[in-house]
């Protein structure tokens, strides 16, 4: 196999990066690339555990004069967001990533990179498969399904783990440890659809928004990007004001927990309106230009003509409470910390909204580092849905992870940094799900940090990992490791 990543630094790690590339790992479908770990631990002789959720942790002994020093648990998940671009085709269920080196970047081609959260799995492996890195007694646990909900930490047994100080490396600036961050849940809204029959003529009309960024719905939340749900919505609601028309399907987004870039509807329309459809198309592109200027400047309102389809549509009390639903949805930043300069507090994301047989559903993921403003958000959310017919369910709630006030492992990675780099490094929050908050539920009092390498545009195609960045931070956790007696 010619491997792209071969000539990089650190060897081993990209190594491990490329080789858990070639196995499709969306969340949910885990079974190989767990699989894969488990044999990884085989392999090396080193103990291991999977459990029925896909959960692996694998344990390796301290090296040689760090028999008795604390065990240290590093902590990453196996999943990744599956996101790809209009044009290209990837079946995420079965085809490799496709790796390409762009500079000081490793990208894969047209897709989602996995670098969240694979860069943890690769360390870990490297760590676990080497003979001369001094290290305390590790334990490695690589949990599935983070991306949707966090339901491998969320199912863990804790008994399965020794540690008390645990390094999560699910962070995406280089210089930045992570101490605390938001609490989420997923918000579902289910619309009945009342469907009818149209008997006379109508054009088949497709609008599309495109050329939008998306990204991380915890970490870009706060820059301000379209999202597509909300504006497929301002469109409806504007044309529904002049135009005679009906819908018969509506979607946007793909994953919960990414700002959707892309949403799509198809109308019905007579012949004599088109030309109105067409101008209100324009004006709106103009709109969104102006609005979205320097942060989306691609974005952009297609309509197309489509070949006759079935005449089944929504009816009007049906398309006029999707409407009510997208105009009304909560959406983006809601509140801002007092205590951490530009930390978003609370937000929530319309990221997937979808026509199925019997209903439209739309689905947000909701954080807050308060645990009493993620429920004002949920309960806004229900009123929405409860005045238009719908009903909404609340899945996969984790809690927040709060601040520790005195912290070994915060301490020693800050001191590590200063002899690294004669500076000191930012002690942040994120407003992003990690799982140290449902960790810390099932182990107790646990130190625990989060850090990692710079990535950027993470949950979308343009995802990239910083070769350079990936170097420092690995030799920064193996001095970390090296000073824990």
């Amino acid at each position: 196999m010619n491997r792209i990543l071969s000539n990089l630094k650190p060897k081993e790690v990209f190594h491990y990066f490329e080789e858990i590339s070639e196995i499709p790992r969306g969340s949910g479908n885990e079974q190989e690339i767990s699989n894969y770990l488990v044999q990884f631990a085989k392999n090396n002789n080193l103990e291991y555990f999977q459990d029925e959720f896909l959960n692996v942790i694998i344990k390796k002994p301290g090296t040689n004069g760090y028999e008795n020093s604390p065990i240290v648990i590093l902590q990453g998940h196996m999943d990744i967001v599956c996101e790809k671009s209009e044009e290209i085709y990837h079946d995420f269920l079965k085809d490799p990533l496709k790796l390409r080196i762009n500079e000081d970047f490793v990208k894969a081609t047209g897709t989602t990179l996995g670098a969240d959260n694979g860069i943890a799995v690769a360390y870990a492996l490297a760590i676990l498969a080497s003979k001369d890195i001094q290290h305390p007694p590790i334990e490695v646990l690589i949990t599935t399904e983070e991306e949707t909900g966090m339901g491998g930490a969320a199912n863990l047994d804790g008994n399965m783990l020794e540690g008390k100080i645990l390094i999560n490396i699910d962070s995406e600036e280089e210089g930045e440890l992570l101490t605390s961050c938001a609490g989420g849940v997923r918000s579902k809204v289910k619309l009945p659809i009342n469907w009818v029959e149209l008997q006379s003529e109508y054009k088949f009309v497709m609008l599309k928004i495109k050329g939008l960024k998306g990204g991380h719905s915890g970490m870009e939340i706060v820059k301000g990007r379209g999202v597509a749900s909300k504006l497929i919505g301002r469109v409806l609601f504007d044309i529904a004001k002049d135009i005679e028309f009906y819908l018969s399907s509506i979607k946007a987004g793909a994953k919960m927990n990414a700002i959707p870039r892309n949403a799509e509807a198809t109308l019905l329309i007579s012949d004599i309106e088109v030309k109105k459809l067409s101008e209100l198309v324009d004006k709106w592109n103009e709109i969104f230009k102006n609005e979205l200027k320097g942060i989306d400047d691609d974005v952009l309102l297609e309509m197309n003509i489509l070949e006759e389809k079935s005449k089944k549509v929504f009816s009007k009390k049906t398309r006029n409470r999707v409407i009510n639903i997208l105009t009304t949805m909560p959406q983006g930043v809601q509140t801002m910390s007092n205590d951490i300069c530009g930390l978003v507090q609370s937000s929530t994301n319309l990221g997937v909204v979808s026509t199925e047989e019997d209903c439209v559903m739309f689905e947000s993921a909701v954080r807050s580092s308060i645990g009493s403003l993620k429920d004002e958000i949920t309960n806004r959310i229900k009123v929405v849905a409860k005045v238009n017919q719908a009903k909404q369910t609340l899945v996969s709630s984790y809690p927040e992870w709060q601040y520790k006030k005195d912290s070994y492992i915060r301490d020693l990675f800050g001191s590590v940094y200063e002899k690294m780099y004669g500076d000191k490094p930012k002690i942040t929050a994120i407003h992003a799900g990690l799982e140290c908050g449902l960790l810390k539920e099932k182990l107790g009092d646990i130190d625990m940090i989060s850090f990692g390498p710079n990535m950027f545009d993470v949950h979308t195609p343009e995802e990239r990992l910083s070769i350079s960045s990936t170097e420092r931070t690995w030799k920064y956790l193996l001095k970390v490791l090296k000073e824990i007696k």
